[in-house]
């Protein structure tokens, strides 16, 4: 009981991500398209030359640790400065601060996490003090910083994107947690690799959730003598969730995605809503390629309700959002059927693939330049809507292509219009040629 009791208290303190937050560039999980060596972001790093610049990317993705890093690495001085608590008030003093600074040589790096919530006039409240060298700003935002972000300010930052974690990236980070100092490398903690594999999953590239999840299986687990034993059951009652049935190679994944899918393809709403078991936002992305590539123009608005269904899983999560999903599939398990535009894609790329490589025709390239006008770039363009009937006979694909069809529409649903449509064009074509 003795030694439970201080396992646990040993935990307290501090939760097991902000113990094994990274302190340098090498103990940082994923993002090497940006981290790897040579590359921009390790260069800026290594070499203190940090200018302003916005962390754009999903959360527990490393936007803070990267700004942590930053400061461990940086001469300058280092203001950890937060957007949910504070406002134009605080932001002066924090200028002001750096202003005295700057006066004396030093330079002043302000890190705001979650910048997209501050609103126009507290990110305008940055913006002279940016311009004048003041500081330098570094900002965090999980939120597309073109519609969140003032445009002056962000016209001022390099915007680096970073990415979700791999399950790979994420399983080796569990790793490094069982084995750290940090983290329970004091303790005999057995878990299988599957069990773990499953956390990573169920984290969905959040390295933050792993963590916290890890941690609570851990505390969670089956304690004899100095052995904690965590169980496939013990992570299903920490996430509130079933774990699907996986295998290291993640086959049972494959196949619950590929029941969902077929169903929804063969109309069968019943079954597509049985196989509902997976990772929502995995979910609602496949729903996403489902709308286009097996309904497409038979009915337009699929694609429109799979959006919504994916931004509702993003914004409230499980296991509230379950319901927009059953909506979402459900709808397109009924909708008419049309492959058409899948067809379409996979022709002309295997034309494109295999063909001989045709230069685009000079009449549809685009003239910009007075030289390009004089070899021909644009000659003879026919501009579609200055004729009555907004159509004309020029042709856009290549010689060699010049009879192929790659989009076929169907009759079914609202695709049997565009099929009408597109019959009166090609026929208005022809009769182009032959007069």
């Amino acid at each position: 009981m003795d030694e439970q009791l201080s396992f646990a208290d040993k935990f307290v303190s501090q939760p097991l991500p902000a113990r094994l937050r990274p302190q340098s560039i090498e103990e940082v999980v994923g993002q090497q398209h940006l981290l790897g060596e040579g590359k921009v972001l390790r260069r800026i790093i290594q070499q203190d030359a940090v200018s302003s610049m916005i962390f754009w990317g999903p959360p527990g993705v490393g936007k803070t640790t990267l700004a942590q890093v930053i400061a461990n690495h940086t001469q300058a001085k280092f203001i950890n400065f937060s957007a949910v608590t504070s406002g134009i008030k605080e932001i002066r003093e924090v200028m002001r601060e750096a202003e005295e600074n700057r006066r004396f040589g030093e330079k002043t790096i302000v890190f705001v996490d979650e910048i997209h919530r501050f609103n126009k006039a507290q990110q305008d409240a940055f913006l002279p003090f940016v311009e004048k060298g003041s500081i330098i700003l570094i900002g965090a935002t999980t939120e597309n910083p073109s519609f969140e972000v003032n445009g002056a300010l962000l016209s001022r930052c390099k915007v680096f994107v970073l990415k979700a974690l791999e399950e790979e990236a994420l399983t080796g980070l569990l790793k490094r947690a069982l084995a750290s100092p940090k983290g329970f490398g004091g303790q005999h903690v057995d878990i299988p690799e599957e069990v773990l594999r499953l956390i990573a999953n169920f984290a969905n590239g959040d390295a933050r959730t792993a963590l916290s999840t890890l941690e609570m299986a851990v505390l969670n687990g089956e304690v004899e003598g100095t052995s904690i034993t965590v169980t496939r059951e013990v992570v299903e009652q920490c996430t509130s969730r079933k774990s699907l049935l996986y295998d290291k190679s993640g086959e049972e994944h494959y196949n619950l995605i590929s029941a969902l899918h077929k169903s929804m393809r063969n109309s069968d709403p019943d079954a597509a809503v049985y196989w509902l078991g997976e990772d929502p936002l995995y979910i609602a992305r496949r729903v996403l390629r489902f709308a286009s590539e097996d309904v497409g123009l038979a009915d337009p608005r699929a694609l429109e309700i799979a959006v919504a269904a994916y931004q509702a899983c993003h914004f409230i999560g499980m296991p509230e959002c379950t319901v927009h999903l059953t909506q979402v599939v459900v709808y397109l398990s009924v909708a008419p059927k049309s492959n058409a535009l899948y067809l379409a894609y996979q022709g002309a790329k295997k034309d494109a693939l295999t063909q001989l490589s045709d230069p685009v025709p000079l009449h549809i390239r685009n003239g910009v330049t007075k030289l390009m006008r004089e070899v021909g770039y644009g000659a003879g363009y026919q501009y579609a809507h200055d004729a009555e009937e907004k159509l004309t006979d020029m042709r856009c694909l290549p010689d060699s292509l010049l009879e192929r069809e790659y989009y076929l529409p169907t009759t079914q649903g609202l695709e049997g219009r565009f099929k009408d449509r597109l019959e009166q064009i090609k026929a208005w074509k022809k009769k182009q040629k032959e007069t």
